[in-house]
């Protein structure tokens, strides 16, 4: 029996996160440090950039999952969404009767409450979103607190608390909060802002149609005071439909002409985007974001209309936006070899690869860009978007796809075709391949012409340890 009810009052609470290594729990126990907690937690074994994030914090980690790692006693478990019934902590704790809640569930009691929570949501761009907002709003001097889904280049951290009754900028994820509690992360956020980038089908496991995230979304927004505000993206047809449901102020956002924050694209220089941008119909200010790509410079649009509408000049913001370094994994290049550059983003949604390469392509446009995608997220692992992910492979120039992850999970006939995917690039006239041997996608990728080339890895994951293999055989030449 827990023990907790008997422990020395004076004493700094303590809390256990089974699941460390995931994105979110590594931040929210960055949270729980800064806030005076005894933080120690387990997970699998772990690989950068996550390994890294997690030896950063300096606490107790078990590797692996036991009831014994409980054995001291903490106030609160935090069992993360990966984990699920039969896991041996899992069990330990529903054993012990530990008083244990989601990620979700502690940020909202526990960090939230007494913040003003800013919530970016929606299929696309909410790790980078919120990323971009929390440097505006750090930098514009607001001392508010953020939790990114993602290892951001301009924090030292992926998670602060910042301070009591200030903005807090967390991704609003509408994936199911834990084994225990099927809703959406975002119902637990209590936002005052919610912003919400672009509304598509995925999560397949999770949702059975697209009027199912539909209805997730109009219930999160039921929770967003009369005097807050929700801020969507005025060119997804979907925002627009979802802006209905409001009972908050509202405003859009992006390139409609009709959007409240319209922004004008006024071409690249030196390597940064530019765009002016609109507030009601009148000239608000001229931006510069250094980087590539219409859906990232929507996502800077958003950005700066939170900003906004908390009260920053568009002057000062204008001296901050190029400064923005940007998220680890999103258009990130990670090795040059003989002229060739190595790039790897996050993008796992038939939407996201085709963007990114277009960004890609806008970034380097005299390059020859190569995308070599691991069929990985619940919704690229299945046929139900072959045709959309063929198309959206076929923006690059040649195509080179992984090993299905985990692909003995789902039925032959329901799996996605990479055969199809290969034969039907043919028809387009452009070269593809795919493999289940990782290092034979490496073989195939150091023998081939060197010099000139993009490499572009699309991935939300580790691609069978493809970024360190092609490291350990082209190193930094």
């Amino acid at each position: 029996m827990n023990q907790s009810a008997h422990k020395d009052k004076n004493r700094k609470p303590s809390i256990h996160f089974s699941g460390i290594g995931g994105t979110a729990m590594v931040a929210g126990a960055r949270l729980a440090l800064e806030a005076g907690w005894e933080v120690r937690g387990s997970d699998g074994p772990l690989y950068p950039p996550t390994s890294e994030m997690v030896e950063a914090l300096g606490v107790k980690t078990y590797e692996g999952y036991r009831p014994e790692n409980l054995d001291w006693d903490p106030d609160l478990v935090v069992i993360g969404n990966a984990l699920s019934r039969g896991n041996p902590e899992v069990e330990g704790a529903l054993t012990r009767r530990m008083h244990f809640l989601s990620l979700p569930e502690w940020m909202k009691d526990h960090v939230l409450r007494g913040r003003k929570p800013i919530v970016c949501c929606g299929t696309h761009g909410k790790t980078t979103t919120p990323a971009l907002t929390a440097f505006l709003l750090d930098q514009a001097g607001f001392g508010g607190g953020w939790l990114i889904g993602g290892q951001s280049l301009d924090f030292e951290y992926s998670a602060s608390l910042g301070a009591p009754g200030a903005p807090f900028v967390i991704e609003g994820d509408e994936y199911d909060t834990a084994f225990f509690d099927k809703r959406s992360k975002f119902f637990h956020y209590l936002p005052e802002i919610a912003l919400v980038t672009s509304l598509e089908f995925d999560h397949g496991d999770i949702f059975g149609s697209l009027e199912e995230i539909r209805r997730a979304f109009r219930l999160m927004l039921r929770q967003v005071p009369a005097d807050g505000w929700l801020l969507g993206c005025g060119d997804d047809p979907e925002v627009r439909d979802l802006m209905t449901h409001s009972f908050s102020q509202a405003a859009t956002y992006g390139f409609a002409t009709d959007a409240t924050w319209r922004g004008e694209f006024r071409g690249y220089e030196e390597g940064f985007q530019k765009v002016q941008i609109s507030r009601s119909d009148s000239v608000w200010g001229e931006f510069r974001l250094p980087m590539a790509g219409r859906h990232n410079l929507q996502n800077a649009i958003a950005a700066l209309a939170v900003a906004g509408t908390l009260g920053v000049p568009a002057g000062d913001l204008a001296g901050i936006l190029p400064q923005f370094r940007g998220v680890r994994r999103r258009m990130e290049v990670f090795l040059e070899s003989e002229g060739d550059l190595f790039v790897s983003d996050f993008a796992h949604h038939p939407t996201a690869i085709r963007v990114t390469i277009q960004a890609a392509k806008e970034r380097w446009p005299d390059r020859r860009l190569i995308a070599l995608f691991e069929p990985r997220s619940n919704t690229t692992v299945t046929k139900r978007f072959q045709p959309e992910i063929t198309q959206a492979l076929a923006g690059a120039d040649e195509v080179i796809i992984g090993p299905i992850h985990r692909a003995e999970r789902t039925p032959e006939e329901d799996r996605l075709d990479r055969e199809a995917v290969c034969a039907d690039l043919a028809q387009m006239g452009m070269p593809g391949m795919y493999s289940d041997e990782v290092e034979e996608i490496v073989e195939h990728v150091t023998r081939r012409d060197r010099g000139g080339n993009v490499f572009l890895v699309l991935s939300n994951g580790a691609f069978g340890g493809l970024f360190a293999k092609l490291k350990q055989e082209l190193g930094n030449g």
